[in-house]
């Protein structure tokens, strides 16, 4: 592969953003890193630089303390990297859903002077690929005033959306690294057991819509003898593979973008990143597509499995805080929850364990203090726990706490019990 004489350095690219810019920086995993270091190292020379993005890998040098009168921070998710900063009154948080942060873009509500981005080396024709993570960033690449790209020959090329053309590009960095890897966790016996749980919810031919972690990749794992599954879907991971190779999630039943794997970004390991290389079977869109509930509804049987913080005795779900601690952010939940509604045949689920790590019960009485409703109680439906399914549609709030207590952790269940009817006179 020829490298363009046009390249030049990080250092000497980024020297394009000047004080006063919002900058956007391209997420998940397609950090540009070597970017992103780059403008960081040059927190003396600037001033009230604003940086936006949604969840991001690496370290975020711009939200270090010290670097305070140089860099702020909206992120519109929150992830590990910039968390504590966040917490600690260093960067900020805006609520939104995933669908609509192209618009604060698109419709200059919070317009972008920079945008960072990472892609693949042009074809033949000049174009280049937002590779992993298109989600928001198309919308970023073609409203902001100047783009820099890192340009890495290890992005895979994906199909859809994601196409920019080298002349886009007010300066351009060679790199050619590994995308930043999330491998799969140990999937211990809680979430099996979930995992088969919800995996009795998903019928043949439902269109899925699911996460990455132990849970969703529990649940992918119980569906090998399922037939002719479909993909729409916020994002993917690894745990999809298996089913596609097996021939059962063939996307035959899908009335949007039938036979393709649909989704705005994937992270995982190497594995996924190569299976989306120049995958026709593969369809990266613009999350105000994917996540556009009159889209997501078309499709059928369309089952949104998604995971909370806590759920209160009512249904309300906590999916982001843990009371006033931002732990990440609204994303993609309340679409496809509202979209799986409105499907024919769909269902919406809510799958998490009945305890956290320390013991302390998931189904609670009422959320922490501060903490955020993420999902309504009139939008839930499934509640899933290694304890059982509750089915809370159409039922009222005391039918909904009883329901709850029953697939609660039986350690928790007297004192809940005790809670409701403290709080609903009985039960």
């Amino acid at each position: 592969m020829i490298k363009s004489t046009e390249y030049t350095t990080a250092e000497e690219a980024v020297k394009l953003i000047k004080s006063g810019d919002r900058v956007f920086v391209h997420g998940a995993a397609m950090t540009p890193l070597r970017l992103v270091n780059a403008v960081s190292a040059r927190a003396s020379e600037l001033r009230e630089v604003e940086f936006i993005h949604i969840h991001t890998e690496g370290p975020a040098p711009y939200t270090y303390p010290e670097n305070a009168k140089s860099f702020k921070t909206n992120a519109c998710f929150v992830g590990g990297n910039i968390r504590q900063a966040l917490n600690d009154g260093h960067a900020d948080y805006i609520p939104i859903f995933l669908s609509e942060i192209s618009f604060l873009f698109r419709r200059n509500i919070l317009p972008l002077d920079v945008a960072l981005v990472q892609v693949s080396p042009p074809d033949a024709h000049g174009y280049c690929s937002l590779g992993a993570s298109v989600d928001v960033a198309l919308s970023a690449v073609e409203t902001a005033k100047i783009v820099i790209a890192e340009v890495n020959p290890q992005v895979p090329r994906s199909h859809g959306d994601g196409v920019v053309h080298m002349k886009r590009f007010h300066a351009k960095v060679w790199v050619d690294e590994p995308l930043p890897e999330h491998l799969g966790k140990h999937t211990g016996s809680v979430e099996l057991q979930i995992g088969r749980m919800v995996a009795e919810l998903v019928e043949d031919g439902a269109t899925l819509q699911m996460g990455i972690g132990g849970i969703p990749d529990a649940v992918l794992a119980q569906l090998m003898h399922h037939k002719d599954l479909g993909i729409h879907t916020e994002m993917f991971s690894d745990g999809i593979i298996p089913l596609v190779e097996k021939g059962i999630i063939t996307g035959a039943k899908k009335r949007i973008l039938p036979h393709k794997i649909v989704s705005c970004f994937v992270n995982g390991s190497q594995k996924v990143f190569d299976f989306l290389d120049d995958n026709p079977g593969v369809v990266l869109k613009e999350a105000i597509y994917t996540n556009d509930t009159s889209i997501i509804r078309k499709n059928p049987k369309v089952t949104a499995i998604n995971s909370a913080i806590e759920v209160d005795l009512t249904g309300q779900v906590c999916a982001d805080t843990i009371g006033t601690y931002q732990f990440s952010g609204v994303g993609g939940q309340m679409d496809f929850m509202r979209g799986a509604a409105l499907s024919e045949g769909g269902k919406p689920i809510i799958a998490l364990p009945s305890i956290t790590n320390k013991g302390e019960s998931k189904i609670v009485n009422m959320l922490k203090p501060g903490a955020s409703v993420t999902t309504t109680r009139a939008h839930v439906r499934y509640i899933v726990t290694e304890y059982g399914i509750a089915d809370l549609y159409g039922k009222n709030l005391r039918q909904r706490a009883k329901a709850l207590i029953q697939i609660a952790h039986p350690s928790h269940r007297e004192e809940l019990e005790r809670l409701a009817f403290d709080r609903f006179k009985t039960l």
